[in-house]
């Protein structure tokens, strides 16, 4: 009976993110493929979708375009609530597929000493003088198993850089620690190649 119930948990491990995973992309189609005012195939409008940013990336980085699109962001940070969507909707999504990512530095920080607790976070500034708070760093700590986080100020000697890839970071943190990261947290990075040189 033992051997029967490890079976049927190994199955729900192994079925269960597939399921999962399957499930969201589908449902992710049918809401794309419901953007559109015709009916098409399951998943056209979707590869639609993706074409069309496609499309507006390439005519955004185009001189004559540039003009066109920053005078739409002018308007839009010109209006007072729209300027407040706007503004954080652009700089949450530049933070994670933007030209200025602010994602990219993983670090280790100790939040309660007495204990020796410490939280895994991204800073997001190095540097806080413009608010009057020198030697201090914004560290975002996301949440498990959640979208939202804290954004919490630290003194930088209580930051510790981390040497692991930024996503598989924050898969360890969103994921409670589950998931495993490729580089040992704390751990220094490989050599760089020699043969290697950067474009």
């Amino acid at each position: 009976m033992r051997a029967l119930i490890n079976y049927f948990l190994r199955g729900v491990v192994v079925v269960a993110p597939i399921a999962f995973t399957a499930y969201v992309c589908i449902r992710l189609f049918e809401v794309v493929d419901g953007w559109l005012p015709f009916a098409v195939a399951p998943g056209v409008g979707f590869v639609l979708v993706i074409g069309a940013f496609i499309l507006v990336g390439f005519l955004a980085s185009t001189f004559l375009a540039r003009g066109l699109f920053g005078l739409v962001e002018r308007l839009m940070t010109r209006l007072p609530f729209v300027r407040l969507l706007y503004s954080s909707t652009k700089d949450l999504l530049n933070a994670f597929v933007g030209e200025h990512r602010r994602f990219d530095k993983p670090v280790l920080v100790t939040v309660f000493p007495e204990a020796g607790g410490r939280a895994i976070g991204f800073v997001t500034q190095d540097a806080l003088d413009h608010l009057g708070l020198d030697g201090q760093v914004a560290v975002y700590l996301p949440l498990s198993y959640s979208v939202a986080g804290h954004m919490v100020l630290f003194p930088a000697d209580r930051v510790e850089r981390l040497h692991a890839d930024s996503a598989e970071v924050m898969a360890f943190i969103v994921s409670g620690g589950v998931t495993r990261v490729g580089v040992p947290l704390g751990a220094e990075p490989p050599a760089p190649d020699p043969r290697v040189t950067s474009a």
